[in-house]
């Protein structure tokens, strides 16, 4: 008569054991190839492509849709959609398993390089919600994409591989460190305080910023830049660590960006386990959620709906009631982790009410603030459908809320898709850590997260 949580690790075979540590290992190998939205997205392509999957655009020039055709649409490098055409009318409505791939961070100024006291920084701007002295004295890689004055677009990646150089941001040692003890943690280390050394070699025969004139000059002499070529250009910092195992007993995934690649994996995988379904299955990958999901390439910024629009004209439907009407049929899973309940820090969560590590995917009735406030809060109508799809195939899930009441609080892209009538809830991966440099996932929760997608799509 009584609920109890199941552990994934008590309740699944030698076969499912294997096929977990086989998607843990392919996740981790993702992880460590898509350290920014941009490289996600290129990955999701590349990999979106190698499973058959066609660009939009194709589709375009042929004029022909049909059922089963896996089609692909890519928003400027930084948001992608996956479509696996289903052999009832769009206007039926779709199953959509949607993530974000931007994680929390921090950005290069537009101005960035300095010099002072023989040392060359970077200026940045930390981007999403961080506690930014967790950002000090860790190995920090450096990513994005610079354009030439002339319009030459040139990628860039340090710090990432073994014989490359790796960057840091400095903290007061603990022996003058008698003032900055008594500051609030959000005031230990302030958002003009985040920069990052990079230099501190000066350049022969200069007498004004010699340090940062040697930066610029090895700058220019590899990517062949100047520093206005800066004010265009996109650069993200993010910890040079690599995603590994974690716990003698290897249960667990360490890495930087889980929040919420995490949750695009295993999209990701569970679409490529889709062939013919009937309601047309859909693999949304969107950025800036960490930002409010505000942006040309976020959940607001009207790519899907446009994409959506494009499939209905290739089959010669393009009028607004064919748009709404396949759109208020769908069906959503805002897939977004949750934070798993961290003995270490008893008091922000309410025990019975908190995703639990190893015990499953997490399904998120509503997230928010206080109140529930700016949350999509599902109706119990779709919930007993998951719950009945998650039953048939064996998932192993459980609910959680995003910590006590008035704890704190958070929130996804569900509400901005619910704005069109769908059903929409929060179903994702339990996290430790979450939003730190690096977090804490449950092979097993990771496992039953792709599992869980993969229900949704063959039952929904």
């Amino acid at each position: 008569m009584e609920y109890t949580r199941k552990n994934v690790w008590l309740n699944i075979d030698d076969n499912k054991k294997n096929e977990l540590e086989e998607i843990s290992k392919d996740y981790i190998d993702f992880l460590n190839v898509s350290k920014t939205e941009r490289l996600a997205t290129k990955e999701i392509i590349r990999r979106a492509e190698k499973a058959g999957f066609k660009s939009l655009d194709e589709k375009i020039k042929s004029g022909s849709l049909d059922a089963g055709d896996k089609v692909y649409a890519v928003n400027k490098n930084k948001a992608v959609v996956l479509f696996v055409i289903g052999s009832e009318d769009l206007e039926k409505g779709m199953s959509i398993v949607g993530a974000h791939t931007d994680a929390p961070r921090l950005d290069i100024k537009p101005v960035p390089l300095a010099e002072d006291s023989s040392i060359a920084y970077f200026k940045t701007h930390y981007y999403g919600g961080v506690k930014k002295y967790q950002w000090t004295t860790i190995p920090l890689a450096l990513h994005g994409v610079i354009f030439t004055k002339q319009g030459d677009k040139v990628e860039v990646s340090i710090g990432e591989n073994e014989d490359e150089p790796v960057f840091t941001i400095s903290e007061l040692l603990i022996h003058l460190s008698r003032k900055q003890m008594d500051k609030s943690a959000r005031e230990v280390i302030e958002g003009e305080q985040l920069k990052v050394i990079v230099g501190s070699i000066p350049l022969a025969d200069e007498e004004d910023n010699p340090v940062k004139k040697n930066i610029l000059k090895i700058l220019n002499e590899k990517y062949g830049i100047v520093e206005e070529d800066f004010i265009t250009a996109e650069f993200e910092v993010v910890p040079a660590i690599k995603a590994r195992n974690a716990g003698l007993d290897n249960s667990m995934i360490i890495a930087h960006g889980q929040d919420d690649r995490v949750c695009t994996y295993s999209a990701l995988s569970a679409i490529f386990n889709i062939e013919n379904p009937s309601k047309t299955a859909v693999a949304l990958f969107v950025d800036k959620e960490e930002i409010g999901s505000y942006g040309a390439t976020a959940m607001t910024s009207q790519f899907f709906e446009n994409t959506v629009l494009e499939l209905l004209n290739i089959e010669g439907k393009a009028n607004l009631i064919s748009l709404k009407r396949s759109l208020q049929n769908s069906k959503v899973l805002s897939a977004d982790v949750t934070s798993a309940y961290d003995p270490n820090f008893k008091d922000v969560s309410e025990i019975d009410n908190s995703a639990q590590f190893g015990c499953g995917v997490a399904l998120t009735k509503y997230t928010g603030s206080g109140g529930k406030g700016g949350s999509n809060d599902a109706n119990a109508e779709y919930l007993q459908e998951l719950r009945t799809a998650f039953d048939k195939e064996e998932v192993i899930y459980q609910t959680g809320e995003l910590g006590a009441v008035d704890a704190g609080g958070g929130g996804t892209i569900a509400f901005i898709l619910a704005e069109y009538g769908m059903d929409v809830v929060d179903c994702g991966t339990p996290v430790i850590s979450m939003h730190a440099p690096t977090e804490l996932v449950s092979k097993a929760d990771l496992y039953e997260t792709v599992r869980a997608y993969r229900a949704f799509y063959k039952n929904i």
